[in-house]
């Protein structure tokens, strides 16, 4: 029964409206209890619910993407969206209910990433590709 429940709690969260802002790399989410979400494509990107990036019970960290963009949003039946990003990441399918708690998490989230980008001595910025010729 409690998993009729939750089900039901699940399918009644829907997104009204996704809109994609290319000059500032935002995605504007409204969710159908009237609350709005933005976030930033890296952060989208960063926190990319795809196997390759939540691994198999150790999240891989994610570096290297401020300047990442959306190319594409697909639609995933009634309950999600799948984000295809420019770097060739295209195998998140965001549901409605994980962006909700990515909203509802996303300041947290984004000061432990920052610190776990710190404590790996990465960064967020683009790597830079060098051409060495002789």
């Amino acid at each position: 029964m409690a998993n009729t429940e939750h089900s039901a709690q699940t399918t009644q969260l829907q997104v009204s409206r996704l809109h994609y802002h290319s000059q500032s790399r935002m995605l504007d989410i409204t969710f159908s209890d009237g609350t709005v979400a933005g976030f930033s494509a890296e952060f989208l990107r960063v926190f990319s619910p795809s196997a390759e990036v939540r691994g198999h019970g150790k999240p891989k960290l994610v570096s290297n993407k401020k300047l990442v963009s959306i190319s594409k949003l697909q639609p995933v039946g009634h309950y999600a969206v799948k984000l295809v990003f420019d770097d060739g990441h295209d195998s998140g399918i965001y549901s409605w209910q994980y962006l909700k708690q990515l909203s509802e998490q996303q300041s947290e989230l984004w000061q432990q990433y920052l610190a776990q980008l710190d404590q790996a001595n990465a960064n967020r910025d683009d790597l830079i590709t060098v051409k060495v010729r002789y």
